[in-house]
């Protein structure tokens, strides 16, 4: 039973993840999701409160296939440290079914604490699946820092914030000149050689502006 009522779900979600990336969030009713996933009223309602509350469920997917995305990169000891952080940042960009109409919904207004939780994720989530990288760099001589968990949140906590253009407005060249000082203080945050992180912190910037274009 407990099976079913998870392959219900799922299948609630895939249908709504397909319409709002069809019809938008807002353009997509209740009654659209019941049609394709042929279910009563009733049993949408066993699932999830609301349309919004469908759309949350969304979020904690996504949020869930970034998270596993990025560690199933981070664990892999074959690609080399820098290398592996610029894939592990690329690897958080949002790509596919209903992602650009979540980032849209998330950005209202209204959904202020949506648009919370996602930077939670970020920052709570990314940073130690980054400071385990970090920490073989520094092995490796390729960082120095005794700090390396609060430099990466540092970072990350940084980008999350002043990338995002609902919390902090920049224009095109105030922004080259903050990914020119993040990229700066990246490095010294890390003690690594000047120049040796510019390709990964770029990343950071471009990834972080794509989510919140």
């Amino acid at each position: 039973m407990r099976k079913e009522a998870e392959e219900r779900r799922n299948e609630i979600l895939d249908a709504a993840d397909e319409l709002f990336a069809q019809k938008g969030f807002d353009g997509t009713s209740t009654n659209d999701i019941l049609g394709k996933v042929g279910i009563a009223r009733g049993t949408l309602y066993y699932h999830f409160k609301s349309k919004e509350d469908i759309m949350d469920a969304l979020i904690d997917r996504y949020s869930a296939r970034l998270l596993g995305n990025a560690q199933a990169i981070a664990v892999d000891k074959s690609i080399p440290v820098v290398e592996r952080i610029i894939k592990v940042v690329r690897s958080m960009n949002l790509s596919g079914g209903s992602s650009q109409e979540i980032m849209e919904h998330i950005h209202k207004p209204q959904n202020a604490l949506m648009h919370q939780k996602i930077q939670k994720v970020i920052i709570n989530g990314v940073t130690p699946i980054l400071t385990g990288i970090i920490q073989e760099g520094i092995a490796q001589g390729l960082f120095s820092t005794p700090y390396p968990y609060e430099s990466v949140e540092m970072i990350v906590t940084y980008a999350n914030a002043v990338f995002d253009e609902e919390v902090v407005e920049i224009t095109n060249e105030e922004r080259a000149s903050r990914i020119q000082a993040f990229i700066f203080n990246g490095e010294r945050l890390l003690g690594a050689k000047s120049g040796s992180l510019m390709n990964v912190i770029q990343q950071f910037g471009s990834v972080n502006g794509q989510h919140n274009e």
